[in-house]
């Protein structure tokens, strides 16, 4: 339940399409005061009849699973907002692309939450100024696609670097709704429909094989008469292989799935040494840990999903690979009993870190998100579908959606920039 300018609503009060509250209420109060840490993590852990959420005792945080956070968010001179949000007007749910000059880059994002599409800028310089793009989309882009695009990049066998818009396409069922550019984003054009790839939610996991084919990650409801995007309406992770560059894709085959567990938004990763392959997913029950499993033969076969790092933990992950064997990977800090739950955060570790299930080095609390205050865990985390790139200069640029102002202005696309030879300084001074 969230209040606002004298205004009530129980259920979903995000903009976009509401959605009415379903289930039991654990407890109700009014209070005049924002509530601690300690009492928004006993929130978390509440059923309607007063007894603990059955949660597994590994997603329990310890302190050993808890480290440092380095806060960036209100470092105003890293910043650029890309699209700013106003009081009637939601800008949200971004992905980038980098181009292969390592400097130049392209974002999508839709107006309103899961809304339409139709919105695109380029950056010429890093991330620092933008220019919008909308004039040069079909017009049929921003009339019948919609809800969280997703843009990559292919190279085909005919040696042509192709980049790519995935959108769920309005009024033609759940599947796959496509843009296409092959002259490096000057010019657009729709794809045919895909509707053997499940696309309530775009795909967001990519990977290019070794053999020269693309790996599409995406999720489907396990039940088909279970799909109405609750968290108990569970989710299963499917991969498809393009052996064309992205034009033609196969079928789909469940990689990941798991009891009374809502795996979604998968994002792949490759190791440092290229033998193999991770999976990290949103659990979308929210009742413990994300999940990730592993491939070592290109995706052909995957290990049982298990839990990542309780520092891990989060919604819609990206990352990248830094030259120095770490990663970087952006999400939207679904850590029970974090401090910064529901904000935009970043994780640095490395593969062992994650392979063995271990804290890592820290974490980047990457922009600050104004809601409503993030007094309820889920009631106002709406932030964190990122953007992650690593520019040849050695910068990062982590895009996301945010309530970047502490006014009336609802979602605005916003980024941060920064090199890790900085958070490795500020690191320092925190221990």
């Amino acid at each position: 339940m969230s209040l606002k300018g004298g205004l009530a609503c129980l259920g979903n009060s995000s903009f976009g399409a509401p959605r009415a509250f379903k289930g039991k209420i654990a407890g109700a109060r009014f209070l005049g005061r924002a509530l601690s840490a300690a009492e928004v993590t006993a929130c978390a852990t509440i059923n309607p009849d007063g007894k603990p959420l059955d949660v597994p005792p590994s997603t329990a945080a310890t302190q050993a699973d808890r480290i440092p956070v380095v806060d960036i968010s209100d470092d105003a001179p890293r910043q650029v907002v890309v699209a700013e949000g106003a009081k009637d007007r939601y800008e949200g749910h971004p992905t980038t692309l980098l181009a292969d000059d390592g400097r130049t880059l392209f974002c999508v994002w839709t107006t309103g939450h899961g809304g339409p599409c139709g919105q695109m800028a380029r950056s010429d310089d890093g991330g620092l100024t933008w220019t919008r793009l909308d004039a040069t989309l079909p017009e049929v882009y921003g009339r019948t696609h919609r809800n969280c695009p997703v843009l990559q990049k292919m190279k085909g066998p005919d040696g042509k670097t192709r980049y790519f818009v995935y959108s769920a396409k309005a009024k033609e069922g759940r599947g796959l709704g496509i843009l296409m550019s092959e002259d490096l984003g000057k010019t657009w054009r729709e794809m045919p429909f895909q509707a053997h790839l499940s696309a309530g939610m775009p795909p967001t996991g990519f990977m290019a094989l070794k053999d020269g084919s693309c790996a599409l990650f995406g999720q489907v409801f396990k039940s088909s008469a279970k799909a109405k995007d609750r968290p108990s309406d569970d989710q299963a992770v499917w991969m498809s292989v393009s052996k064309d560059g992205g034009i033609i894709w196969g079928e789909p085959r469940i990689v990941a799935e798991a009891d009374k567990r809502n795996l979604c938004e998968p994002c792949c990763l490759r190791s440092p040494d290229g033998s193999s392959l991770v999976l990290i997913m949103r659990e979308n029950r929210h009742r413990g840990r994300s999940m990730m499993c592993f491939s070592r033969d290109e995706g052909q076969t995957w290990t049982t999903p298990a839990d990542t790092p309780w520092a891990l933990t989060g919604d819609r992950h990206e990352g990248v690979l830094l030259p120095d064997g770490r990663y970087v990977i952006a999400f939207r800090d679904r850590a029970i009993g974090s401090d910064t739950y529901g904000q935009f955060m970043a994780w640095v570790g490395t593969w062992d870190d994650i392979v063995n299930v271990r804290p890592g080095q820290c974490r980047i609390h990457l922009l600050r998100h104004h809601g409503l205050g993030n007094v309820f865990p889920g009631a106002d985390c709406d932030t964190g579908y990122p953007g992650v790139e690593l520019l040849k200069d050695g910068t990062l640029v982590c895009t996301t959606y945010t309530r970047h102002f502490a006014d009336d202005r609802q979602s605005s696309v916003a980024l941060t920039r920064f090199k890790i030879e900085e958070i490795d300084s500020l690191y320092k001074k925190l221990k």
